[in-house]
C-alpha cells in the first residue's frame, strides 16, 4: 500500500483510487460513529479523500496512510458533530440480530440508553471513548489522530468513562 500511496502522491489517480477502495469503508465507519447519520458520514468520507488528494504533497510515506486518513476523517466528523449536534451510534455488536423478540426489546432499550448517556458526555471525551472502545484504537493512535499528548488521551478516556457511568446511574442504570 505504501507503494500505491507513493504513486498516488505523484498524482496517479488510479493509485489514489486503490487507496479510496481499500480505506473507504473504514473512514465511513468512523465518521458514522461520530455523527450517526448516513448522509453526513458519506459527505465526511468524500471530504476526507478530497482533502487527502489535495494534500498529497504533505503526506510522508514513512507514516501509516490509514492513520493520516483517519486523522482527517475524525477532524471532519468532529466538526460536523459540533455543527449538527447529532447522536452517536453504538457498537455493531449491540446492533446484531437478537435471538428473540424479548432480546430485541432489551437490546434496543440498552442501545438507546447507552446512546443517550454518550450524548451527555462532552464531545472531546466522547470522541476519545468512541475511538478507544468502539474503534479499538490504541492510546498512541488516538493521540496521533487528535493531535494531543497520549497522557491527555488517557485522561479523557478515564474521565469519559466516569462521565458515562455517572450519566447511566442518573438514568437509573446500576453498574
Amino acid at each position: 500500500m505504501r507503494r500505491q500511496m507513493m504513486k498516488a502522491s505523484q498524482m496517479d489517480r488510479e493509485a489514489f483510487g486503490a487507496v479510496v477502495r481499500r480505506y473507504g469503508k473504514a473512514i465511513f465507519n468512523v465518521a458514522y460513529r461520530i455523527v450517526s447519520d448516513d448522509e453526513d458520514a458519506m459527505d465526511i468520507t468524500q471530504t476526507t479523500f478530497i482533502k487527502a488528494y489535495e494534500r498529497l504533497e504533505r503526506y510522508d510515506p514513512a507514516h501509516n496512510i490509514f492513520n493520516w486518513l483517519y486523522k482527517i476523517a475524525v477532524h471532519e466528523a468532529i466538526n460536523a458533530a459540533k455543527r449538527n449536534s447529532r447522536t452517536v451510534p453504538l457498537d455493531d455488536e449491540l446492533r446484531s440480530s437478537p435471538e428473540t423478540a424479548d432480546e430485541a426489546c432489551i437490546q434496543n432499550e440498552t442501545s438507546e440508553r447507552l446512546q443517550e448517556a454518550l450524548m451527555r458526555i462532552p464531545l472531546d471525551y466522547r470522541t476519545a471513548v468512541i475511538l478507544r472502545h468502539f474503534q479499538d484504537l490504541s492510546y498512541a493512535e488516538i493521540a496521533a489522530i487528535l493531535d494531543i499528548p497520549e497522557k491527555t488521551v488517557k485522561s479523557r478516556i478515564f474521565s469519559g468513562r466516569r462521565m458515562l457511568r455517572d450519566s447511566l446511574l442518573k438514568m437509573g442504570y446500576a453498574p
